[in-house]
């Protein structure tokens, strides 16, 4: 295995980048070409893996370039696309293939998401990222003003699940008014046990002080990036329990609210919240809290009756009264709609349903005024056609920083149970509790500072 690693040369590069302009290879050249070079940052396990994939198997994507800090999963990612170069730190890669790549996709822990989009950017890079888009509410809104500046550089956050016709055909049944103005929603995941700080008896509320020698295969330092230094414990941090530390993920919300805040923010054309509240218990000081359920008000719509109460409820009960499903009903993951007329049940990754089912019993298939049912599309290829000039894509980066936005704020409301915290989104602040402010953004490691974001 060749890792291409000299920080000398990943210096120079950046220094070089940061006094030009960004090379943009522009989607008229990439068309007339029709071959798009691709990278993969972050290519291992459920996530990493399957992301990378899916763009591979577009006929047009050659993959040229990938990068691991875990060597294993390098080297399994190598084995399918053994033409490519391979690395262990991103920053060289980019550095490194400047003129060789077109295109990054971001499959990292959430707290690297930010400064490698960032990054890529900046060099003029096309970016398929994962959700959520970002780590903080602060980056969420630089990438998307970074992304705006440079038109010509195609965006698409991870959610796959905006792209399935279940998603899209839950839209056009809200849009097409089957239940009438919405009034109130429900979203939750009541699964993700496993990412807050009570999965352990007693409940892990702090990092332990000591560690043990990290595996050979793993470079704890690259792992930790941007985050501060802490000692490597096994199983804790890296593979999977990273989501539940504040300094890496967003627990439960973090993980799948992007998933299902997605289809409503699509379906009712929701901007930001104007209040927000928590009613459970706070978070631990390193972990998340196990049972955060948020409220958000949101300003009307053309699709909402007046002002929308949107509630989100993570591993806790859910009040179904008055509902057509019961809470013993309910899957691990969804979404109610609350309309004049009716509701419309959206399962994650299952068919919508309408009800009252007598009323609108073809609602599903047929959407009100017998318009055809939507079909599902290629959330990845949608991105690399985008690329190649003949698509667009549908969760930029100024569509998934505003809604990534919300679900951060929902973790920071967390943190003051019962205070109705009013959202200032011009100002990114909020006025009246000063003391969440600072939750908003966070600083980055020495060595690991990125203009404009920490």
């Amino acid at each position: 295995m060749v890792l291409r690693a000299t920080r000398r040369g990943f210096l120079k590069q950046a220094a070089i980048a940061g006094a030009a302009a960004p090379l943009i290879l522009t989607s008229k050249t990439r068309a007339e070409s029709r071959r798009l070079r691709h990278a993969g940052i972050g290519v291992g396990g459920q996530r990493g893996g399957h992301d990378l994939g899916e763009i591979a198997s577009h006929p047009s994507v050659d993959v040229v370039a990938l990068c691991d800090v875990d060597e294993n999963y390098l080297n399994a990612a190598a084995a399918l696309h053994p033409n490519a170069r391979l690395y262990r730190d991103w920053r060289v890669l980019l550095a490194e293939e400047a003129d060789n790549i077109d295109s990054v996709n971001i499959a990292t822990t959430n707290h690297m998401h930010a400064p490698i989009s960032m990054t890529a950017l900046r060099m003029g890079k096309h970016i398929y990222c994962e959700k959520p888009l970002t780590h903080s509410v602060y980056e969420a809104r630089m990438l998307a003003v970074e992304a705006a500046k440079v038109p010509n550089v195609v965006t698409q956050m991870g959610v796959q699940t905006h792209s399935a016709a279940e998603y899209r055909n839950a839209v056009a049944i809200i849009q097409a008014g089957v239940v009438g103005p919405i009034k109130e929603v429900h979203s939750w995941d009541r699964v993700r046990f496993h990412y807050t700080g009570a999965f352990q008896d007693p409940p892990m509320e702090r990092q332990p002080e000591s560690g043990i020698e990290p595996p050979s295969t793993l470079d704890w330092d690259l792992w930790l990036g941007v985050a501060p230094a802490r000692p490597y414990n096994d199983e804790l941090y890296h593979i999977r329990m990273w989501r539940r530390w504040h300094d890496f993920g967003g627990g439960a919300r973090g993980d799948m609210a992007g998933h299902m805040m997605d289809v409503v923010f699509d379906a009712l054309e929701l901007t930001a919240p104007e209040w927000l509240t928590s009613h459970r218990s706070p978070p631990f000081e390193d972990t998340y809290s196990p049972d955060n359920m948020c409220v958000h008000h949101f300003p009307e719509t053309p699709y909402t009756a007046g002002g929308l109460d949107y509630w989100w409820h993570d591993t806790t009960t859910i009040d179904t009264t008055g509902w057509p499903v019961q809470e013993a009903e309910l899957p691990g993951n969804g979404s109610m709609f609350i309309g004049e007329k009716g509701f419309v049940f959206v399962p994650h990754g299952g068919e919508p349903q309408v009800f009252p089912a007598d009323d609108f019993r073809d609602a599903s298939d047929r959407i009100a005024g017998g318009l055809e049912r939507v079909p599902g599309r290629n959330h990845f290829h949608q991105f690399v056609d985008a690329c190649l000039g003949t698509d667009t894509t549908t969760t930029p980066f100024s569509y998934a920083g505003n809604l990534t936005e919300t679900v951060l704020l929902g973790n920071i409301a967390n943190r003051f149970p019962g205070e109705r915290l009013a959202w200032n989104v011009t100002d990114l602040s909020f006025p009246d509790k000063p003391e969440a402010n600072p939750y908003l953004r966070r600083d980055y490691r020495e060595g690991w500072k990125i203009d404009g974001l920490g």
